[in-house]
């Protein structure tokens, strides 16, 4: 290995590369010959979270003090995505109490400023700044990135001070960590994910009647972010297992609030968390959704319906619902219903009959899904079908067993006739 490897697979973005040439006689902590800084402070600067992760494996640093006396954890903080910082935080314990109160007011210093300002007072630049929605790795969170005077910076400090107080053992007000969220307007946007998600760690009755107080509120968006904190509470953490002490009561708060919420943002969010449960009552009422106005809400019908492992029927108004979903206006809908249909266990023959006529879909991935249950039904229909999904991009489905359920068809035709002949 050379270092102009090393150096390329960081700059490129390369994670399994850098893990590749990265071995035990290889100096993590190594500079960039061109940027003068460690290659991890490249790999922030970049916002690669799969490189940090490699490098941080193999021992990087983050609280490695550079020439101008910033760290790589400093630098990180400053370009404002919580999931780099975060991947930089991987031991707390290493963090000294000095060193945690200083990255805690320079979180709180970006936050109250606001990234444009930030940047205008650290470049001193005065033209206009760009700025552009990105997503984090797993593509579920915005930011807006801001570039200003040849400096660039996300503007998540907000959901980075909670985090890093989380991380340190600092308990915010709940109401604080709130108004984090609710500053975005965008549940969507990683701080609001973020504030979600450390209040829901908190997993103590206090939190949760927060979240129900809030549930109750006039404003929409407090009570969208009541909904999505209600379901990360009854989910509860993946570890250790048996410790989700609200399991189960969801249910007696989200019912009668879906019952009477008339925002079609926010009942889509209280369904969501209502269908992590399953009750006759909520099948119920889901049905009554069939004519709801909202696209969106009637794509989130099939949820409602009793699923699982054992599932092997549901009710015959149920079916029939999916079916009517099936020849819904909207392609969405039509493609929630599909991809449910496409994964139903029982044989009634509607269901291939559904199935059939959403062959034609715009939608690939509605298509496929048309075909797979098709295959999965033993309807010879799907032979002809498989010819309607059209090329497919193997990068995006590296699993080939949807696709390759109409050669099982075929496969399974071919020994019934040796079988019987």
């Amino acid at each position: 290995m050379t270092i102009h490897e090393l150096v390329t697979a960081v700059r490129n973005g390369d994670a399994d590369g850098v893990r590749r040439l990265l071995d035990d006689d290889v100096d993590a902590d190594m500079l960039d010959p061109d940027a003068g800084v460690p290659l991890l402070c490249v790999a922030v600067a970049a916002y690669d979270e799969d490189v940090v992760d490699a490098l941080i494996d193999a021992g990087a640093d983050s609280l490695a003090v550079l020439s101008d006396g910033s760290t790589p954890v400093r630098r990180a903080v400053d370009g404002g995505s919580i999931e780099m910082v975060s991947a930089l935080l991987r031991d707390p314990v290493r963090f000294p109490q000095d060193t945690r109160r200083e990255l805690l007011v320079r979180a709180g210093r970006w936050a109250d400023a606001g990234v444009e300002a930030e940047l205008r007072r650290r470049s001193g630049a005065s033209g206009p700044a760009t700025r552009e929605p990105v997503r984090d790795r797993s593509g579920d969170e915005v930011y807006e990135q801001f570039s200003v005077g040849g400096l660039t910076a996300r503007d998540g400090h907000d959901g980075i001070l909670t985090e890093l107080e989380a991380r340190f053992g600092v308990r915010a007000p709940f109401e604080e960590v709130l108004a984090r969220a609710l500053v975005r307007r965008n549940p969507d946007h990683a701080v609001w994910f973020q504030a979600a998600n450390i209040l829901s760690r908190r997993m103590d009755e206090d939190t949760w009647a927060a979240a129900v107080a809030l549930s109750r509120s006039t404003d929409r968006l407090r009570r969208l972010f009541a909904a999505e904190l209600l379901l990360f509470l009854g989910l509860g953490p993946a570890w250790p297992p048996g410790s989700e002490p609200f399991e189960g009561r969801g249910t007696e708060v989200l019912l009668p609030w879906a019952r009477q919420e008339r925002d079609p943002e926010v009942l889509r969010a209280v369904l969501n968390a209502l269908t992590e449960d399953w009750s006759p009552e909520i099948e119920e009422l889901g049905r009554s959704y069939l004519t709801h106005p909202d696209g969106g809400v009637r794509c989130m019908l099939p949820h409602t319906l009793e699923r699982g492992e054992n599932r092997l029927v549901v009710r015959p108004e149920s079916l029939r619902t999916v079916f009517a979903l099936a020849r819904d206006p909207e392609p969405r809908v039509r493609s929630a219903a599909c991809i449910w249909l496409a994964e139903y266990p029982g044989h009634d023959p509607g269901i291939a009959d559904a199935l059939a006529g959403l062959v034609d879909e715009e939608d690939q991935l509605t298509r496929i899904h048309a075909v797979y249950g098709l295959a999965h039904q033993d309807d010879p229909r799907c032979v002809e079908a498989e010819g309607h999904i059209g090329p497919v991009d193997r990068e995006q489905w590296p699993d080939t067993w949807m696709l390759r359920a109409v050669g099982r068809y075929q496969e399974r035709v071919a020994r019934r006739a040796a079988g019987s002949g």
